[in-house]
């Protein structure tokens, strides 16, 4: 279908969101009162029907939209059949660039041999024309019934609004594309060099507020549950980040369809989720600082160790040799009355050496029992929230998903995520701005984002998304991925902020420079470099440029960043995945991989790439020698957006022999990207003084209260892209550090 020939909404619907509104203007209620759209093809355009062909009067090649050059193919360019016209023209998914004629590569867009419109000059603003975020050009809609008028009658048709992240001609520099296109902490200009074989939408059912409310609802419920059973079942407070490190660990073998709750895992009870409630078992340990606190700590664990000995059914040698422990250890306190720190720790140590196998024999049906349980109920919920879903579709007449052909397979360049089943009519959702901040409301439930980052989000929907020319849905979208990750965060005060933890701005430029890095393994849209990434979740992150989970996504060429979540679990996956990439492929692949130095155990992601045949170089950055960006930095003031870092990072160099040829890691490179992650404080990178007058004046803006102070650094915490943590113990969350 051309997409020129989408009817839109009449003019007397409800007013929708316009990207170019002032914000001068009262924020009124703002309504998404579009039909349904149509589902997409497995080329990310919009079809008739749920199984896309061709017209009738299409060229009858076996596969019409492929009928081009294999060069053209790989520049982007498409064929299609305009309906109104009755010929093919021509459309390029990388630039969306439009042509009747036959496109010649590096040969400038002219107007009037443009089909959609898309390809007109944006307009000077004015001083007068204050924006939210961009250049537009305003046109009176049509009438009602009033056709357009075909291009061969000498008009070239009402000019549209420009898109946003479309690319203009070679010579234009990535900062005239308009404020929030090049930021100081991202950049949307740099275009990718990952291959991936052409892929069909799916099966995945498309966000919607009422859902993300519901499914938020029953996650935080299911959150206080886990914390009810361990108080009542061990008497200890659930471990610190322990829920969200168990979605994670959960996700890499869970096959249900929930995007967030695990409802399909081989083995109900989670490792990690277990051996974090076992290492809490009797109580919870910390580093103490003062000798009188050593002290205590060492008499409130051989008495919690000798009361739920006691009250457990265990063997009776297991009884016999905690208790002897607990006595000789309430002797020892009783004769050393000025010991140091060192020393009773020590002792601590000695004593969970001696009774930790039979307190952790003694609690082990308690605390598979709690895994269990949480995981079942997750089971429920997930399903209760499917059921729902699928309610709504069918009020709008979507009863089930759309079948698609498989796409050729040829090699093309990688881009967002496409949904099969195509999205309802979505309710309105309040909007308004307050001094830095965007505000959303739906029900009584307010989610909240930097303006810097709302203008970041709407460079990416408009870059990306595909059925939604007209912005009805954006809000609405919006307010269902700020709440999916305030959701993922938590309900206490700063938990989960690290999962969203991302590598400073310098070494992302850095990357880029030296390693034609282009790519993000672990981001999310509130947190990427790049405009081309993979994130945890490829429904509401699929409208905003993600290609899916790192674990689906198989490119076979690039050169690619990867900082994950720390979890066990997930990185010894991502090590997995990597290795069989550059396995499949002769093409130049490469991974720079960067994950904590845990090596008090050493992790078996760690052991696995440090014996990798695919290891071409690897590098260390100290404890406190470096600093990462916040994970709530969407939200978080400006001079708090980075810390330091309380652990090393290492860096490892996984190429095939391609990927080392054109992408080697030389000491001078290597060096070059260890100085980049040189603290910088809360500043923004030097490159962007020389920008533009409109963007410097949004950066300026953005800029105001950011101060010159270096954030130390709070406990240290998981990236769901680029993150930070820390460990302390031997098993690697005995401390307050979630890992």
């Amino acid at each position: 279908m051309d997409p020129s020939d989408r009817s839109g909404a009449p003019a007397s619907a409800s007013r929708a969101y316009q990207p170019g509104q002032s914000q001068s203007q009262e924020r009124p209620l703002y309504s998404q009162t579009t039909p349904s759209p149509q589902p997409f093809s497995p080329q990310g355009h919009m079809t008739p029907s749920p199984q896309p062909v061709m017209s009738p009067s299409t060229p009858t090649s076996p596969d019409p939209v492929h009928d081009l050059p294999e060069e053209l193919l790989q520049a982007g360019w498409r064929k299609f059949w305009s309906k109104r016209e009755r010929r093919p023209y021509y459309f390029n998914k990388n630039t969306n660039e439009s042509l009747w004629d036959t496109p010649q590569l590096g040969s400038p867009p002219f107007p009037r041999n443009d089909p959609l419109g898309i390809n007109v000059s944006t307009p000077v603003r004015e001083q007068h024309d204050v924006r939210l975020s961009r250049n537009s050009v305003e046109t009176k809609p049509a009438a009602l019934g009033q056709k357009r008028k075909s291009m061969d009658d000498g008009s070239m048709g009402p000019p549209t609004k420009k898109l946003h992240g479309q690319q203009q001609q070679q010579h234009q520099q990535p900062q005239t594309q308009g404020p929030g296109f090049v930021s100081p902490y991202w950049n949307f200009g740099i275009q990718t060099n990952a291959m991936i074989f052409e892929r069909k939408p799916i099966d995945v059912l498309p966000p919607h507020p009422d859902i993300e409310l519901e499914r938020a609802t029953l996650t935080n419920r299911l959150r206080l549950h886990y914390q009810d059973l361990c108080q009542n079942r061990e008497n200890i407070d659930a471990p610190k980040e322990s829920f969200n490190r168990w979605l994670l660990e959960r996700k890499v073998i869970d096959k249900g369809n929930d995007p967030l709750l695990p409802s399909n895992c081989v083995q109900e009870v989670s490792p990690s989720m277990y051996r974090e409630i076992i290492n809490d078992i009797p109580i919870k340990v910390f580093r103490p600082k003062y000798p009188n606190d050593a002290r205590k700590q060492l008499y409130r664990y051989a008495e919690a160790a000798n009361k739920m000995i006691e009250s457990r059914r265990v063997s009776s040698e297991s009884r016999k040799v905690v208790k002897w422990n607990v006595q000789d250890t309430f002797s020892w306190l009783r004769s050393q009355q000025g010991s140091t720190v060192e020393e009773y720790q020590e002792r601590l140590a000695h004593l969970k050496v001696q009774c930790g196998p039979h307190l952790t024999e003694a609690a082990k049906s308690s605390v598979e029992g709690i895994c269990a349980k949480i995981y079942n109920q997750s089971c429920a919920y997930a399903k209760r929230i499917r059921d729902k879903q699928w309610d709504i579709l069918r009020e709008h007449n979507i009863t089930g998903v759309p079948h698609y052909r498989d796409p050729a397979v040829r090699k093309v360049p990688c881009y967002a995520v496409q949904l099969a089943v195509p999205s309802p009519r979505l309710p309105q959702i309040d909007f308004s701005t307050e001094n830095q901040y965007t505000y959303f409301k739906y029900k009584n439930e307010a989610c909240r984002v930097n303006t810097s980052h709302f203008q970041k989000l709407e460079h990416l929907y408009r870059m990306h998304c595909r059925d939604d020319p007209r912005f009805e849905n954006f809000l609405s979208r919006v307010w269902c991925l700020l709440r999916r990750y305030q959701t993922l965060f938590g309900i206490r005060a700063n938990e989960g902020s690290g999962l969203q933890g991302a590598l400073p701005i310098p070494v992302f430029e850095a990357l880029n420079k030296h390693f034609e890095v282009t790519f993000e393994c672990f981001a999310s849209p509130l947190n990427c470099f790049f405009k081309q990434y993979c994130s945890a979740y490829n429904d509401v992150d699929s409208y905003f440029g993600s290609r899916g989970p790192i674990l689906d996504f198989h490119p076979v060429s690039g050169s690619f960043e990867a900082n994950p979540p720390f979890g066990e679990e997930l990185m010894e996956a991502m090590v997995d995945h990597f290795e069989d990439l550059l396995h499949k492929t002769d093409d130049p692949l490469s991974f720079i991989v960067f994950i904590p130095e845990w090596r008090d155990p050493p992790t078996p992601a760690l052991v696995r790439m440090e014996e990798s045949r695919y290891k071409r170089k690897q590098a260390v950055i100290p404890a406190f020698e470096h600093e990462y960006r916040s994970g709530s930095q969407h939200t978080c003031p400006n001079d708090e957006l980075y810390y330091r870092a309380v652990h090393g990072t290492l860096v490892f160099f996984l190429q095939n022999k391609a990927g080392y040829e054109k992408w080697e890691p030389t000491q001078e490179k290597v060096d070059a990207l260890l100085q980049a992650f040189r603290p910088i404080g809360n500043k923004p990178p030097d490159r962007y003084k020389m920008m533009n007058s409109v963007t410097a004046g949004v950066v300026r803006n953005n800029n105001s209260q950011r101060g010159d102070k270096a954030s130390e650094g709070s406990s240290s915490s998981s990236s769901a892209s680029s993150g930070t943590s820390s460990s302390s113990s031997s098993s690697n969350n005995s401390s307050d550090t979630p890992r």
